[in-house]
This record gives C-alpha cells, structure tokens and sequence, in this order.
C-alpha cells in the first residue's frame, strides 16, 4: 500500500498541456519541451494529462504517450503524476498504465455527465483509489463535491494523500482543514489559483498548480516567494501588473482556462500552438493580442533570470 504520504506533491505544481499540431494531432516533441521547461524552471511536480493536459479529449493511447513522455523527462528529477477519472473503466486503465509506466501517484478528475450522490461520490473514488498503491488525490470541481464526512471516510485508504479544490467554496475549505488537519496535502486548484492563493495559504494550503508556469513560471514564483514572505508591496505589484490583467482575459470565455495557456506558451517562444480539441475553443485574436502585451510588460518589469553557459 502507498506508504509515504512525506512524498505528496508540494509546492508550486507543473501541469503542462497537451500540445496539438494543425491537424489536431498530439505533438509529443512539443510535450517533451513542456515538460523540460517546467522542470528546469523549479517546478516541484508534474501533473501529465490533466485538465490542462485535456484528459477529456484524448484516448487511452495517446495518454500512454503523454506518459510514457513525462516518465522519460522528470525521471529523477520531480515527482509525476498523472490525471485519471471521467468514465469509470476509463479511469481504472489510466491508473493501470500509470502504475505500470512507474509514476508516483495521479490526481483524479470529476466522474462523467452524471450528478452523484455523496455515496456515490465515495464508491467511485474509493474504486479507483483502491485499484492500486500509487499516491491518490481527489479533485472537488465540477460535479464532485464533498460533505466533510465523505472526506473523512476517504482519508481511511492510505493511498490518499492529497485533497485540490477547485470550486473556492472557503467554508467547506475551512471545515476540511480543521477537521483533517496534516492528514493530507491541500492543493489550491482554481483556474489561475494565484489570484485565491492569499486566501488559501491562511487555511493551511501550502501547494497549487499555476497555469502561468507554462510560460512566465518565475513571475509564479516571485509571487509565491512574496505572499509567503509578507511582502505585500511585490504581491500587490504582481497582482495588478500581471495576474489580474490574466484573469480579467481568462474569464471572457469558457475554455480559456486552457487554451490561454497555450497561447501564453506561444507568445513566449515555446513550440506549442494554439490548437486545442473540442469542446474548448481556441483565443480569439484580440484577447491574444492583449495577453502578449500583459506578458511583454511583464517580461520588461519583471526578467527572467537568465542561466549562465
């Protein structure tokens, strides 16, 4: 059974996108330069075929891909997890390649289409975290949300060990954090979670996975560095120089969550487009244009470090 919970992710957390090329196809090469990037710039962990991976829109092969990719490119480096969940035979052959390919745990994302039950909530977590010993994190978003006794009842297989919110719901956060405690790790998991972080940090949240990575990881990390440290000037510098003018893009459209993540790793120089699967919807050329303006201001305001040769 899953021993270490010391080995739950922490930190700032990579989830680096599936890259499409302009067929539609996955470009693994693409993924493989996500990935090094996340890992050189100190991302704690990464997290393959997630939301941002869009899990949704892939098939079971070329999620063995996508994995067989991040294995090869944090293999002792950070720890990898992967993203499971939506159909239920789906989700336990995901956790099976992931196990098989050697990662350490994976985040489960919501079941599909159906609104379930709090026993139902448990029974289809419970199946699947029980289906192997790799570390497991439940994710509350969309159509899984929890009662704290279905939380409780959860923390019972030791394979748990991690806990992402994503609807911001900051009376359920608080009752989990005193109820629970240290039992697990808690993971701010709203769309551009910098702009909630300072709320979360207080109720003992101590890791969240950054969209802004993908592309400006440092100024995520800047901004980490100072909420943890106090500095409320630099917090509030970055939030009005650069996390809200994102967020105010983010929330035009449904979907931007992830594709203005590509367009992000674009306008930086990483070989990534903009394509992405339905559902979601590419950025419209006039919100691209005023992300690239956010970011080359912030690029000028705020450098990069650059590595000496």
């Amino acid at each position: 059974m899953a021993t270490s919970r010391a080995k739950a992710p922490k930190g700032i957390l990579g989830f680096p996108v599936a890259p499409m090329d302009a067929e539609g196809k996955l470009d693994l090469v693409g993924l493989e330069k996500n990935i090094e990037f996340l890992v050189e710039e100190g991302l704690s962990s990464v997290f393959v075929a997630c939301g941002a991976g869009e899990l949704h829109a892939i098939s079971n092969e070329e999620y063995r891909s996508m994995v067989e990719v991040a294995v090869e490119k944090t293999k002792g480096k950070v720890p990898l997890y992967t993203g499971v969940g939506g159909n239920i035979t789906h989700a336990l052959e995901q956790v099976r390649i992931s196990e098989e390919l050697g990662v350490e745990g994976y985040l489960i994302l919501p079941p599909y289409l159906i609104e379930p039950s709090q026993d139902g909530i448990y029974n289809y977590l419970k199946e699947i975290i029980q289906s192997s010993d790799l570390n497991a994190i439940v994710y509350q978003r969309d159509n899984c949300i929890f009662e704290a006794e279905t939380l409780q009842k959860l923390c019972e297989l030791p394979q748990l060990v991690g806990f992402k919110d994503g609807i911001g719901n900051m009376e359920k956060n608080v009752e989990f954090t005193h109820l629970i405690g240290d039992r697990l790790e808690w993971i701010n998991g709203m769309p551009l979670a910098e702009v909630t972080m300072a709320a979360y940090v207080n109720l003992g949240f101590t890791s969240y996975s950054s969209a802004i990575s993908n592309y400006i990881p440092h100024i995520s990390a800047k901004y980490y560095e100072a909420l943890l440290s106090d500095d409320k000037e630099l917090v509030n510098e970055l939030y009005k120089d650069v996390i809200f003018p994102i967020h105010r893009i983010r929330k035009q459209k449904k979907g931007y969550a992830v594709s203005l993540i590509k367009a992000g790793m674009k306008i930086v120089g990483l070989p990534v487009t903009t394509n992405v699967r339905a559902p979601i919807a590419p950025v419209e050329e006039g919100h691209y244009e005023e992300l690239k303006v956010i970011i080359e201001k912030a690029l000028e305001k705020y450098p990069a470090k650059v590595t000496a040769v």
